[in-house]
């Protein structure tokens, strides 16, 4: 599965995560820096750091998490470019 985002404030998703860090009791304080450092660098780990796969598929009716990770980057994305169509590997894992 793969999601696209467009991100129109930067600083509102650091912020939420910063505050999201800081609120968190069960962070030891060597991984609160870290995480703290990393939201501040990238926007995009800000915003993994803020979305929880579970979250996202929990009250999904037949939809068990078994595992879940992911990654973020930056990308220039043009809807109406024909790169961003769907592939014949997508179209085969959407007719599955």
């Amino acid at each position: 599965m793969e999601l696209l985002l467009e991100v129109g404030d930067d600083d509102a998703i650091t912020k939420a995560a910063l505050h999201r860090i800081a609120a968190d009791p069960d962070l030891p304080e060597p991984e609160r820096g870290h995480a703290e450092r990393a939201v501040t660098e990238d926007t995009a780990e800000a915003l993994a750091y803020l979305v929880d796969p579970l979250d996202l598929v929990s009250e999904v009716p037949g939809v068990e998490l078994q595992q879940a990770s992911w990654s973020s980057e930056r990308v220039a994305h043009d809807p109406d470019s024909p790169e961003w169509l769907l592939d014949e590997d997508d179209v085969e894992e959407e007719d599955a």
